[in-house]
């Protein structure tokens, strides 16, 4: 069955927000090691949550969080350029599913909590469409983790973590399948996405496409990659700088790309006032 160029692109743009994870408990900040406070961790997640929910919903219905939860989106500045994209039925509901997950998120205690104790609005992103997912979500809450051990971080990190297993498999489904009107396999296109983000990231190989040379797959034995992971089958660390590289586009200290008026909060701005 012929596969709608667009429905091809949502799978490949979601798979570039999975997962930039950080475990340890202490994080590089301005050039020295500090212990990260927990609210600040919460605060640069929330940025994320906001960036994921808007992506989903706009991507599925055309709009965004000042349709379905308007009283989280606080007044800050609307994405720019987003549009609904041309899904089938089944993968425009995950869509919108995931869209809704992701408001719930923000409703959480823990969003409640850092967004009654900030002061700043948080800063809405920049929602383009194309490789969109090069957020780092699972970065920050997998810092979180690792420093608070709290039962609702854990149970979001569980479900950003069946997120990106349901878009992977999907998109290794169809790895053989050429996009329009690139003439490229969705298994080149992810290899390349991840090759992005790992030139923005600087720090090495962090990230996979779904299909890999053999002696890079599990175990050395398989080329075939639904999970992204290191040779301990374990999920990339990242770092809170190299997130913000990420998502602004090759440079933690100036906004841009997802977050063009930067993200909120002390650890995001912090990188902003070191330049």
């Amino acid at each position: 069955m012929a596969l709608h160029t667009l429905f091809i692109t949502v799978l490949l743009t979601s798979l570039v927000l999975p997962f930039l994870v950080t475990r340890s408990n202490s994080l590089e900040t301005n050039g020295s090691a500090s212990q990260t406070a927990e609210s600040d961790l919460l605060e640069f997640a929330l940025n994320l949550d906001f960036l994921e929910a808007e992506f989903f919903l706009v991507g599925a219905e055309g709009r965004g969080l000042d349709a379905y939860a308007p009283e989280l989106a606080n007044g800050g500045p609307p994405p720019i350029g987003g549009r609904r994209a041309n899904l089938d039925p089944d993968i425009k509901n995950v869509t919108f599913q995931f869209g809704l997950i992701a408001i719930g998120h923000i409703r959480s205690p823990i969003g409640l909590s850092v967004r009654a104790t900030t002061s700043r609005r948080l800063t809405r992103p920049h929602a383009r469409f194309l490789l969109r997912k090069l957020a780092g979500t699972w970065g920050s809450r997998a810092t979180l983790m690792a420093s608070i051990c709290d039962a609702i971080v854990a149970g979001i990190l569980g479900v950003e973590a069946g997120e990106d297993a349901v878009f992977r498999a999907l998109l290794f489904e169809r790895r053989n399948i050429l996009v329009s009107p690139y003439a490229v396999t969705v298994a080149e296109f992810t290899n390349r996405i991840s090759d992005l983000r790992n030139r923005l990231g600087r720090e090495g190989i962090k990230d996979e496409g779904v299909v890999v040379p053999p002696s890079e797959g599990a175990e050395g034995k398989v080329s075939g990659n639904v999970l992204s992971a290191d040779k301990y089958s374990l999920s990339y660390p990242r770092s809170i700088e190299e997130i913000l590289r990420i998502i602004y586009g090759g440079n933690a200290s100036v906004p841009g790309a997802f977050f063009p008026r930067g993200a909120n909060g002390r650890l995001a701005q912090s990188y902003s006032l070191a330049t």
